[in-house]
């Protein structure tokens, strides 16, 4: 195939009249990415006045953009259209990759750019947003609106762009990405599945590519993604390869894009055909977390009375709390020595893992206490309609049983860290979900109480494969609905599996912490209640609810 012919337009050269930003260039070492230094260029427009927040734009490999002899000549491109009014007043920040020196005269440095523009998570977006914008933002006056804000790259460069925008898009709005290969070498071959499965973003999304670049295929995959989801996109496939002649010379056209209509908020989307959380399944997109209540230590442990009440624990100050379901929050009981998962049975007791006191206990309703098992370390526990009960104990790798007469005995060893425990909603199946692991273990319940058929079945999505340490979802509480659908407080937000063991959809976490814990509350049992850290959350879903302690038989599953 032979490659068109791409000039660089007016834009991208000096015009007469046009007023000329500044460049000035800096020195970073970075304390999240350890040894390394960089440099990188601030460029601000002669529009900029200190009195008035700027818009920024970040750019990767910055010498690659900020050069005025190089392919992009950015900067120039920024006075031409600033000039115009293409644009907004634009700060622009260009950063090169880190560099590791050699520790000795006549040694090879390594080289940073893939470990950190590559990767999938929240590492790099935190460097340019904890380190980067606010050194720059002790020059300039830089607004903290990510309507203000875009982010952009080259090759891996894109790939850190999309990434830093949807891992943060409290941050960044706009993302521009010119031949991004999102393919597997650290895990971004993930992000059309993520696009699909996850909570919309508010993020408007250009990508360029050519049809001789062999990463082609990886941006036709990302932009079918973002368009049946709804997104604000633009892809834009030229004739060349992997190369920047094709982006060098749409760049002004790509900038007015991803800019016009500015200041208009960028909208997240409503969700498109081939959106699960979105297209009328499970979201009402209005609707977001609300805040319930907050001011704790740590909260847990979440469970529903057969009224629609949510109970919780806040675990290092030993107290448990009571949601009633008009939304009033009160004390419950005291002095419950730490406990973590919380679990009503059918005789309306509120069963608790007292981890502080090595002992299961039950509350009756005035919150008189009862000890149903002594030395045994528990985390979380389900109760049967029987009043048999499983719990899990993280730290020795087991799953226990206590049978009606309060006989205790371990089920299952070796999953590496079981947390959450919850029963499907027949009560065939229990599902184990490991924090360590990507999987929920799902087990065929036996009438004597024990467990057989074992499986890692539900597949979880996790945040960052190239962390250090074993791969590990954070998978921690769990509920289910009636059809069967299981929500998993995870790293990445609520993870939904539906029966078949699939992951079909991620709702974002509702606050700065990882949520711990999941259940459905409320008099319908259509309000979703999330642990995070100091806070509880809600949020209304089209999805039911069932009650832990009674047996629902969920519709057989689409396989």
């Amino acid at each position: 195939m032979l490659a068109e012919e791409y000039v660089l337009g007016p834009d991208s050269r000096r015009q007469a009249g046009v007023p000329q930003g500044t460049v000035t260039k800096y020195e970073w070492t970075s304390k999240i990415y350890p040894g390394t230094v960089r440099d990188y260029w601030v460029y601000v427009p002669a529009q900029y006045r200190p009195d008035k927040p700027a818009c920024t734009m970040v750019f990767q490999d910055g010498w690659t953009f900020v050069n005025e002899n190089g392919a992009f000549k950015t900067t120039i491109v920024f006075d031409n259209l600033i000039h115009n009014g293409d644009m907004p007043v634009t700060i622009g920040v260009f950063i090169n990759p880190g560099v590791v020196p050699g520790a000795a005269p006549n040694t090879q440095s390594r080289f940073n750019r893939s470990d950190e523009y590559d990767a999938v998570g929240p590492r790099f977006p935190a460097f340019l947003i904890e380190e980067i914008l606010p050194e720059v933002g002790k020059r300039y006056n830089l607004s903290g609106d990510p309507n203000d804000r875009a982010i952009a790259g080259s090759s891996s460069g894109g790939n850190a762009s999309f990434n830093a925008a949807w891992t943060r898009p409290d941050v960044f709005h706009r993302v521009l990405s010119f031949i991004g290969g999102f393919t597997n070498l650290r895990g971004d071959h993930i992000y059309p599945s993520l696009v699909r499965k996850m909570e919309t973003r508010p993020l408007r999304v250009f990508l360029q590519d050519g049809l001789q670049d062999i990463n082609v295929y990886s941006n036709y995959e990302l932009g079918a993604a973002l368009r049946d989801a709804n997104y604000d996109y633009k892809l834009v496939i030229g004739t060349e390869a992997h190369n920047s002649k094709h982006g060098s010379a749409i760049l002004p056209d790509a900038l007015r894009w991803l800019w016009r209509d500015y200041p208009k908020p960028i909208a997240k989307p409503a969700g498109g055909p081939r959106h699960y959380l979105s297209n009328n399944i499970l979201l009402d997109t209005d609707t977001g977390w609300e805040l319930v209540s907050q001011g704790y230590k740590f909260t847990e442990g979440p469970a529903v009375d057969a009224q629609g009440n949510v109970f919780f624990s806040d675990i290092p100050n030993s107290r448990i709390y009571r949601i009633s379901v008009d939304g009033k929050v009160a004390l419950f009981r005291e002095n419950t020595g730490e406990a973590n998962g919380l679990m009503f049975g059918p005789d309306g007791r509120l069963y608790a893992c007292q981890n502080g006191r090595q002992r299961i206990v039950a509350y009756a309703a005035d919150g008189k206490e009862s000890v149903v098992a002594e030395g045994v370390s528990s985390n979380d526990l389900a109760v049967n309609p029987r009043g048999e009960i499983y719990f899990t104990d993280p730290q020795n790798k087991r799953v226990w049983f206590i049978d009606a007469k309060g006989n205790k005995r371990v089920v299952d060893e070796g999953i590496l860290f079981p947390n959450g425990v919850r029963f499907s909603p027949d009560h065939a199946f229990l599902m184990v979900a490991d924090t360590m692991s990507r999987w929920i273990w799902s087990f065929s319940v036996q009438p004597d109480g024990s467990l057989a058929a074992g499986e890692a079945f539900h597949r979880l999505e996790i945040p960052d494969e190239v962390e250090s340490g074993p791969i590990r979802s954070g998978a921690d509480g769990m509920t289910v609905d009636a059809d069967g659908f299981v929500y998993v407080a995870t790293k990445l937000g609520i993870q939904i599996a539906d029966p078949a063991g699939r992951t079909v959809g991620i709702l974002n976490s509702p606050g700065a912490s990882d949520p711990s814990n999941v259940v459905f509350g409320g008099p319908d049992l259509q309000t979703l209640y999330v642990t995070a850290g100091d806070k509880v959350f809600r949020r209304r879903i089209r999805k039911k609810g069932t009650f832990p302690w009674a047996q629902v038989m969920p519709p057989k599953p689409h396989l």
